[in-house]
C-alpha cells in the first residue's frame, strides 16, 4: 500500500514537471526590439573620437539628404567585414556617414580607423553605451538610414552586405 502511494506521488510529480517544461517551451523570451522605422531620431550629446570636442546631434545632422549612422567597435569582427561597404558609401555625396564608436578603447578605435580607413565624416564615442541603448540598438554593428528630416528610414541589425547595400541604394534614389 505504501509503495503504491509513493509510486502515485512520483508519477504525479513527473507529470507535473513535464507539463511545466512543455508550457515553458511554448513561451518565447527572445528580445525583439520594436520597429523604429519612421520614428524621429533621438537628440544626444557626445564627443568626437579624434578631437574629444563635445558635439550634439543637432550639429551633426544638418547638411545632407541622407545619413548613415553606423554603430561600430574595434573589437567587433563583423564590423571589419562591413567596413569596405562603408568605404563605398563614403563616395556617395548625398550620404553623410556618422560613426558611433560603442564601448571601445579610444586608442584601439583610432588604430582601427587608421588601419582600415575612415569612411565617417563624423566619428563620435559612446563609452558607456547609453546613446546606442536610446537608439534601440542591442549590439554591434547596427546601422541606421536617416533622412534630412531626421526620420529613421531603416534599421539594419548586423553587418552590411551586398544585399543590404542594394536595399539602401534603392531607398536613397
Amino acid at each position: 500500500m505504501k509503495n503504491k502511494i509513493l509510486l502515485s506521488i512520483a508519477i504525479f510529480f513527473l507529470i507535473f514537471c513535464f507539463i511545466i517544461l512543455f508550457k515553458s517551451l511554448n513561451n518565447s523570451n527572445v528580445y525583439v526590439p520594436e520597429s523604429i522605422s519612421g520614428k524621429p531620431l533621438i537628440n544626444f550629446d557626445s564627443q568626437d573620437l579624434f578631437s574629444t570636442i563635445k558635439i550634439s546631434s543637432d550639429q551633426i545632422f544638418v547638411d545632407s539628404e541622407f545619413y548613415i549612422l553606423n554603430i561600430w567597435a574595434s573589437w567587433c569582427l563583423p564590423c571589419r567585414t562591413e567596413h569596405p561597404y562603408l568605404m563605398e558609401f563614403n563616395k556617395n555625396s548625398s550620404i553623410k556617414l556618422i560613426g558611433l564608436n560603442y564601448k571601445d578603447n579610444p586608442d584601439s578605435a583610432k588604430k582601427f580607423i587608421n588601419k582600415f580607413g575612415n569612411p565617417y565624416s563624423v566619428n563620435i564615442v559612446d563609452l558607456n553605451g547609453t546613446i546606442s541603448i536610446k537608439l534601440g540598438a542591442y549590439g554591434v554593428p547596427e546601422t541606421f538610414l536617416i533622412n534630412k528630416e531626421r526620420k529613421i528610414l531603416k534599421k539594419i541589425i548586423g553587418p552590411l552586405n551586398k544585399k543590404l547595400v542594394k536595399e539602401i541604394n534603392l531607398i536613397i534614389k
